[in-house]
């Protein structure tokens, strides 16, 4: 078995964005009704890049040192290529975004998981519009 600690960014950022975006998706599901148009754009707001970005400035506060140590190993890690639609700076904060996300879903921290996400949903509220 791998110890997750030791584990590559990229990797825990996989598992992150999946985690992340099925949330998201719940979330959006079970709170009210909205046609699949409105849904695949709202979360797309929330797990684009920007939208992580956006999350990322929010949660900083309420974070241990230990998930801000983990987002910058996130941050740091090399990549090949960038987002289309994305700076760099916001494409290297969602990846320490998903790093965390990951890293707290292989350790088992689910509660934790859901109290970062229900923080990003309370005080993030994209336009149903776009």
């Amino acid at each position: 078995m791998v110890n997750i600690r030791e584990q590559s960014p990229l990797s825990l950022a996989f598992v992150g964005d999946a985690v992340y975006s099925l949330l998201i998706r719940e979330y959006l599901v079970t709170n009210k009704r909205y046609n699949i148009n409105t849904l695949n754009k709202l979360t797309v707001q929330y797990v684009s890049a920007k939208g992580q970005f956006l999350a990322l400035s929010i949660i900083r506060d309420i974070l241990t040192e230990e998930e801000s140590s983990i987002i910058k190993r996130g941050q740091n890690a090399s990549k090949a290529s960038v987002a289309k639609h994305a700076s760099v700076e916001e494409y290297r904060a969602s990846t320490g975004f998903e790093c965390l996300i990951g890293y707290l879903k292989l350790t088992g921290q689910d509660d934790r998981i859901k109290f970062i996400t229900e923080y990003i949903i309370e005080n993030i509220k994209f336009d149903s519009q776009k």
